[in-house]
């Protein structure tokens, strides 16, 4: 009977515990190693088991008991600046790296849609020179931060480069819209590897971009 009282009370504790995990962080879609050549398995071990695990546990943290409690994280973005530092940092930094994780593959020669394609011409020039431009976005961010290639309510892509866990959903940055593509700059990112070389990091993450995703999610924003 006590052994029965005790599963009961264990049970309970944990249906309680999931009750308040809010947000989770979703299942890397690949191996650590997997993606090795541009990014080596300590590193994405690292910043997926530890940074971005510490985002989604904070996050919550700092929403239990809050009226937040019950919104999706696409609202609290949007009025992120009626919130507290915690939560700014924290729903940024859970937004950013469950995206960041699956615009990545270990995939070879993944493509852009037809129709992003043609967007990405229209918009850049070539698929070339938006990466080009992307890469200086988050080259020449000072300190920690992100590169975006985003959708715009009037369904333009635009490059931008956000500091800390800011992105264009947040209604305290300059040019707002739906992130498709986001690029981690931030140290833990890529310094075991590349050290203080965030261009080479910048040039050699292309290898590893997942267009099938980033299209998907092109498709979505237009819908929105």
């Amino acid at each position: 009977m006590k052994l029965v009282k005790t599963t009961i009370l264990f049970a309970t504790l944990l249906s309680g515990q999931i009750a308040l995990a809010q947000f989770k962080q979703a299942p890397l879609p690949y191996s650590y190693n997997a993606l090795e050549g541009a990014i080596d398995a300590q590193t994405m071990e690292i910043h997926y088991s530890k940074h971005g695990a510490a985002y989604t546990a904070n996050l919550n943290k700092a929403l239990t008991g809050s009226p937040l409690e019950k919104e999706n994280l696409t609202a609290i973005l949007s009025k992120i600046s009626t919130n507290s530092p915690a939560v700014r940092n924290n729903a940024g930094g859970h937004y950013n790296h469950e995206l960041f994780w699956t615009i990545l593959t270990p995939e070879k020669n993944t493509q852009p849609s037809e129709k992003l394609a043609k967007a990405i011409t229209a918009t850049f020039g070539s698929l070339d020179a938006l990466k080009e431009q992307i890469s200086k976005a988050g080259a020449d961010r000072f300190g920690s931060g992100w590169a975006w290639l985003s959708v715009s309510k009037g369904g333009e892509l635009f490059v931008s480069s956000t500091p800390n866990q800011d992105n264009p959903l947040m209604d305290v940055v300059e040019e707002k819209g739906t992130p498709i593509l986001g690029i981690d700059v931030w140290e833990h990112a890529y310094y075991l590897k590349y050290q203080n070389k965030r261009p080479d990091y910048l040039s050699t993450i292309w290898t590893v971009i997942n267009w099938k995703e980033v299209s998907k999610r092109y498709e979505e924003a237009l819908k929105k």
